[in-house]
């Protein structure tokens, strides 16, 4: 990651206003304060991987609120945060809710006015994504802004463990695989959150979560054959008949949704450089197509080409 700000070199007496300086020249106007009288110390590191903007912060204690002039001036109305505690605690105030997390805690932040503070030593991880990424999965981001998802769940753990992991490696790998790498890595955000609105939701929005978790679930399990809608009904603790209401109520079939997606995924496949060396029969087994035949005639059906003549028209050539 690259290196925006170090308090280590800089005189004492001018360290927070520097680092104030630093938030404002990233577009992050934040009204701080210190919390203590110790000598402020603070790091910031940023990467870009594709769609998403990954900033790592070490700083210490520090109230930090977001107003809504500083927001109007930010204009990232299309965007949301992801932050991870990766060390010490922080608290975070948006709308009515307020969350606390610690080490390997995650917490969704909208651009909405908000408080958060921070403790000596508290290291997090931040990502900006674009809103749409998570909305289009789990509903609106207000049902889960400023819910803390404990890293006593394994989704949350598994998410932050990618997330540090290509903190330290994205420079080695290429462009296209850095963005490939981050929409995967979204996917286990994605799974996290629905996991956690799932366990105290609201009887009035329990229908939308389980929807909302079967979706994940066939994100994370599109290239397993034997996923159905019989198999997701299971996975996601209901009925099939409960899970066909569900979908039904919102114009869609479950056995349609499945296939829609391993076909779109499968699309995506075939137009991305980075698997232009997968044959066919790879990309068809790896989006859960039992055999090449069948895959053939889906996806044609679906795009209007067959896979070999959708891989060619993208300039990938066939295989």
């Amino acid at each position: 990651m690259k290196l925006l700000f170090s308090s280590e070199k800089i005189p004492i007496h001018t360290r927070f206003k520097r680092w104030r300086e630093t938030l404002e020249e990233q577009r992050l106007p934040l009204e701080q304060k210190q919390l203590d009288t110790a000598p402020f110390e603070a790091k910031l590191e940023v990467a870009t991987l594709g769609p998403l903007t990954m900033t790592r912060v070490s700083e210490g204690p520090l109230r930090s609120e977001a107003t809504p002039g500083s927001i109007r001036r930010l204009g990232d109305e299309d965007c949301i945060s992801v932050g991870f505690t990766l060390a010490g605690v922080t608290t975070v105030q948006q709308r009515d809710r307020v969350s606390t997390q610690r080490q390997g805690d995650l917490v969704v932040i909208e651009h909405q006015p908000t408080v958060m503070t921070t403790s000596p030593g508290n290291q997090s991880l931040y990502l900006k994504m674009p809103r749409e990424r998570l909305e289009s999965a789990l509903g609106p981001a207000r049902r889960y802004a400023a819910l803390n998802l404990g890293a006593d769940m394994a989704t949350t753990t598994l998410a932050m463990s990618f997330f540090e992991e290509l903190s330290r490696m994205h420079h080695r790998l290429d462009p296209v695989t850095v963005d490939r790498m981050g929409s995967i890595g979204v996917d286990l955000i994605v799974a996290s959150i629905a996991e956690r609105m799932a366990r105290d939701v609201p009887l009035p929005l329990s229908g939308s979560v389980l929807v909302q978790r079967a979706k994940a679930y066939v994100e994370a399990h599109l290239g397993d054959p034997d996923l159905d809608p019989r198999h997701l009904a299971a996975a996601v603790g209901v009925s099939l008949h409960r899970l066909e209401d569900l979908f039904h109520e919102r114009g869609q079939q479950v056995s349609d949704w499945i296939w829609q997606r391993r076909l779109e995924v499968a699309a995506d496949r075939l137009a991305d450089p980075a698997c232009a060396h997968l044959t066919l029969g790879t990309v068809a087994g790896g989006c859960g197509f039992g055999n090449r035949t069948h895959f053939s005639r889906r996806f044609k059906a679906r795009f209007g080409l067959a896979p070999s003549e959708f891989r060619h028209a993208v300039g990938l050539g066939t295989r």
